[in-house]
C-alpha cells in the first residue's frame, strides 16, 4: 500500500478533513479559472482578428484550440491524476496553465497564440479531474457532498459566463494579452495554497496508456477540423471525407487498445457504471447547446446592438449572478426535492424554452431589457438546473478508485460536446452566409443570429429527451441520489 493510501485512509477513519471545506474554495477557483479560458476570449475575438490578420476558421481556433485539447486530454488527466495522486498532478497542471497563459499573453504571431491556447488546454486537463476526485474523496456524508457538489458544479458555468464579463472589462480598459496574462497571479496563488489546504489524494498501481491518449486526441482534432473547414473546402470534398474517415479509423483504433491494454485509458467496463454513458452524452449535448448560445449571444450584443466589450460583458452578468445564486442558494433543495433525473430534465426545458425567445430577438438590433435579460435568465436557470444533476449522475456511483478516471470522462464529454456543437453551428451559420451573399465574411459579421439560436435549441431539447427516455432513477432522497462512492 503506498504512503499515499495510508494518510487517505487515515483521514477517513478519524473522521471529515477539518480543512475540506477551504480545500472546496481552492478547488472551486480552479474549476472557475479552467472554465473561464474557454469563454474569456469571446468579446476580444474581433480585437484579436484585427490584431493578427486571422480568417474566420483561424479565428475559431483560438476557441477550439483550448477546448478540443482540454476534452480530448481529459481523459489522460484523470488517469494521471488516479495513478500519480491528484494534488501532485493539481500542481502540474496549474504550472502548465501558468506559463502557458504567459506565452499566449505575449505571442508574436497567430501561430503561437493558438499553440499557446492547446498548452493551456494541456494544464486544464489535469488540473479539472484532478480537483474533481479531491471534491468526492473530502466530501464523504451524502448531505455535505450535495452541498459541497452545488458549491463546485457552479464554478464551471459560473467561470464560463462570467468569463465574456471580465473579457470585455480587460479588452476595453488594459488590451487583449491581459485576458491571458491575469491566470498567472491567480495560479501563483492557488499554487501556494495547495499543499496547506489539499489533500494528497488516493493513489493505485498502474501505467499509463499514451497509445490510447493519442489516438482519441488526435480523431478529435481531426473531426473538428473536418467541420470547421468544410465550408471551404465542401461538405463532400476530398479532403472533408478523408479527415471524416481518418477520425473514424483512428477511433476503431483507440477502442481496440482499449480492449487489449492491460491498463487502458478507459477501462471498457466503466460504462457499466449506474447512467454513466446517458449521463454522458447529455452532458456533452448540454455543452453543445450552452457554448454556442454564449458564443453568439455576445456578437449579437457587439455586431448588431452595437455594444462595446465591456457593455458586452456586463450585459451578461446578470446570467452569471443567476448561476451562482441559483445553483449555491437553491439547487440542492431543488434537487432533495425532485430528484436528479426530474431536476436534469426541467432544466434542460428551460435551457430549450431560452433558445426559442433568443432566436426571437430582432436581427436588427433589441432592447436588453424585453429581449436579453429575459432569455438569458431563463437560460441561467436551465443550466444551473441541469448541469449539477447531470454531474451527480454521471460520477455519483463510480468506485471511488474511480473517481478521476468517472471526473474525466464527464468533464471530456461537455468540453468536446461544446467544441463539436461550435464547429457545427459556426458551420451551418457560414453556410446560410454564403448562401445570402456572395461576400464572404468573417463570423462577426453576421447579421442573422435566428438559425444559429435554433440549433442551439434543438440540441438542449433533444438532451432533454434523451434524460427522459435513458437516464435511471434511484431514489428521490437527496442522500440516496448521491451516495458516497464505494471503496
Amino acid at each position: 500500500m503506498s504512503k499515499t493510501n495510508v494518510i487517505s485512509e487515515a483521514q477517513s477513519n478519524t473522521g471529515p478533513d477539518p480543512r475540506r471545506w477551504k480545500a472546496l474554495v481552492v478547488l472551486s477557483l480552479a474549476q472557475f479559472l479552467v472554465i473561464l479560458d474557454t469563454s474569456i476570449i469571446g468579446v476580444a475575438l474581433p480585437t484579436i482578428q484585427q490584431h493578427f490578420g486571422f480568417s474566420q476558421s483561424e479565428l475559431q481556433w483560438i476557441f477550439s484550440a483550448y477546448v478540443i485539447v482540454f476534452g480530448a486530454s481529459l481523459l489522460l488527466g484523470g488517469r494521471l491524476s488516479d495513478i500519480l495522486g491528484q494534488r501532485k498532478i493539481f500542481v502540474i497542471g496549474f504550472g502548465i496553465l501558468a506559463g502557458a497563459s504567459i506565452l499566449a499573453g505575449i505571442a508574436p504571431t497567430g501561430d503561437v497564440l493558438i499553440a499557446a491556447r492547446a498548452f493551456q488546454g494541456i494544464g486544464a486537463a489535469l488540473i479539472a479531474p484532478a480537483a474533481m476526485s479531491m471534491v468526492l474523496n473530502l466530501f464523504t456524508m451524502p448531505n455535505e457532498r450535495n452541498k459541497a457538489m452545488g458549491i463546485w458544479g457552479a464554478a464551471a458555468p459560473a467561470g464560463g459566463t462570467a468569463g465574456v464579463f471580465l473579457g470585455g472589462m480587460i479588452t476595453a480598459y488594459f488590451d487583449w494579452p491581459w485576458i491571458f496574462l491575469i491566470n498567472a497571479p491567480i495560479g501563483i496563488a492557488v499554487l501556494a495554497l495547495t499543499r496547506p489546504l489539499l489533500p494528497q489524494g488516493l493513489r493505485q498501481k498502474g501505467k499509463v496508456d499514451f497509445p490510447g491518449a493519442i489516438s482519441i486526441t488526435v480523431a478529435l482534432i481531426m473531426l473538428v477540423y473536418a467541420i470547421v473547414t468544410a465550408n471551404d473546402n465542401g461538405w463532400t470534398s476530398v479532403p472533408t471525407i478523408g479527415l471524416a474517415i481518418g477520425s473514424a479509423g483512428l477511433l476503431a483504433a483507440f477502442l481496440a487498445i482499449q480492449k487489449r491494454s492491460k491498463y487502458p485509458l478507459i477501462p471498457l467496463g466503466i460504462f457499466k457504471v449506474h447512467n454513466l454513458k446517458s449521463s454522458n452524452l447529455v452532458m456533452a449535448l448540454l455543452g453543445a447547446a450552452w457554448i454556442p448560445m454564449w458564443f453568439f449571444l455576445n456578437l449579437y450584443l457587439q455586431q448588431v446592438n452595437g455594444y462595446g466589450p465591456f457593455e458586452s460583458g456586463l450585459s451578461l452578468l446578470p446570467m452569471t449572478a443567476a448561476i451562482m445564486i441559483i445553483m449555491v442558494g437553491a439547487s440542492t433543495r431543488i434537487i432533495s426535492r425532485l430528484g436528479v433525473k426530474t431536476s436534469m430534465v426541467a432544466g434542460l426545458s428551460l435551457l430549450t424554452a431560452a433558445m426559442v425567445l433568443l432566436s426571437a430577438m430582432p436581427s436588427n438590433g433589441g432592447s436588453f431589457v424585453l429581449h436579453v435579460l429575459p432569455a438569458s435568465l431563463v437560460a441561467a436557470a436551465g443550466m444551473s438546473l441541469a448541469y449539477i444533476p447531470v454531474l451527480m449522475s454521471a460520477v455519483s456511483h463510480a468506485k471511488q478508485k474511480e473517481s478521476g478516471l468517472a471526473s474525466g470522462i464527464v468533464n471530456t464529454s461537455y468540453q468536446i460536446g461544446s467544441a463539436l456543437g461550435l464547429a457545427i453551428i459556426v458551420a451551418l451559420a457560414s453556410s446560410q452566409i454564403q448562401a445570402e451573399s456572395s461576400k464572404v465574411g468573417p463570423i462577426n459579421e453576421l447579421d442573422d443570429f435566428q438559425l444559429p439560436f435554433i440549433g442551439a435549441g434543438i440540441i438542449a431539447g433533444l438532451a432533454s429527451i434523451i434524460a427522459v427516455v435513458s437516464i435511471k432513477k434511484s431514489n428521490k432522497s437527496s442522500q440516496k441520489e448521491v451516495p458516497m462512492a464505494a471503496g
